[in-house]
């Protein structure tokens, strides 16, 4: 047996998310009040009593969710949850990731993230970007649809999630054109989605800059546990290596159905996805269905995940 945890990012989250596990486990509203204070707002009331929208600004999503992830995190080593081989996290998950094999402080990686929602909210104006979801096509199709569709602005591929699955981004007229492109290229469903902000495509540039030079200012440390990054695919030990990763990250697409090769072809049986939703496992499914796969976000899936990765 050989174990993966894997973290998600921003579109996981929801309203209500992690109350029954917080109920059952203190130390789930301990990690919130932590990030709480570093913020300054309280992200549990947030994430339990706050509107939809309101958890849903790019600014709050990235704090709360770093936030569930390492409160998971914890309660699966208090619970006994053995150390993974590996870590990844899709996105904003890298973060969170990078706080579990303790290469980033938690606190110092809150404000982060924090602030990464805001450079990539103020990157486009409100309302000039989009982001949208391809299904039934393969990667080149997609590819090929975005350059077509690349008189109308900027558009490129920006999340591969998984085979036949892929997110594409930038500005708003010309990812719709893609959208009707990829319609007419035979995908099975082609929509765009309910965000502002065109993460991971070049109009994030100028956003990755600024938080090059945010990450500069904060301490990053050699992981404990190998985290593989979004952008190349590759486990990083060096300070420098790992800010660039980051950086980059915003601009760059996230390579999801290869990071889940690599656990697999690296001997990974079990991936565990540790957070609200099951958004990952789900993809993972798709990518690999020779591995085994558990989601840990309440009382039931985490007695669940704790039982089959101890071979119970």
């Amino acid at each position: 047996m050989k174990i993966a945890c894997v973290f998600p990012g921003q579109g996981s989250q929801c309203v209500g998310m992690l109350s029954a596990l917080g109920a059952a486990h203190p130390r789930v509203r301990e990690t919130f009040q932590e990030a709480s204070e570093v913020l300054g707002r309280d992200l549990w009331a947030l994430a339990q009593e706050g509107s939809e929208a309101e958890l849903n600004r790019t600014e709050n999503t990235q704090p709360a969710m770093l936030a569930a992830g390492v409160a998971v995190w914890r309660v699966w080593k208090e619970q006994g949850g053995p150390d993974p081989e590996m870590m990844a996290g899709h996105s904003l998950g890298e973060y969170t990731a990078l706080v579990c094999s303790g290469a980033l402080d938690f606190d110092a990686a809150v404000r982060v993230v924090a602030e990464r929602g805001r450079l990539m909210q103020g990157a486009v104006a409100e309302g000039s970007g989009a982001m949208a979801a391809i299904l039934g096509l393969e990667d080149d199709q997609v590819q090929a649809v975005c350059q077509e569709a690349g008189g109308h602005g900027v558009v490129e591929a920006v999340n591969f999630n998984a085979p036949g699955q892929v997110v594409i981004a930038g500005e708003k007229a010309a990812v719709e054109a893609a959208v009707e492109g990829a319609k007419a290229a035979g995908a099975k469903r082609s929509v765009i989605l309910p965000v502002s902000v065109p993460s991971h495509c070049r109009l994030m540039k100028s956003a990755a800059s600024q938080m090059h030079v945010l990450l500069e200012s904060i301490r990053v440390g050699t992981p404990s546990i190998p985290v593989i990054h979004n952008v190349d695919v590759a486990c990083h030990d060096e300070a420098k290596v790992i800010r660039g990763a980051l950086a980059a990250q915003m601009h760059r697409p996230v390579r999801w159905v290869e990071t889940v090769r690599r656990m697999a072809s690296e001997g990974v049986t079990h991936v565990v996805e540790l957070g609200p939703g099951k958004v990952l496992t789900g993809l993972n499914k798709r990518i690999d269905r020779s591995l085994s796969l558990t989601c840990v976000q309440d009382p039931e899936s985490l007695n669940e995940a704790l039982a089959a990765c101890r071979g119970v």
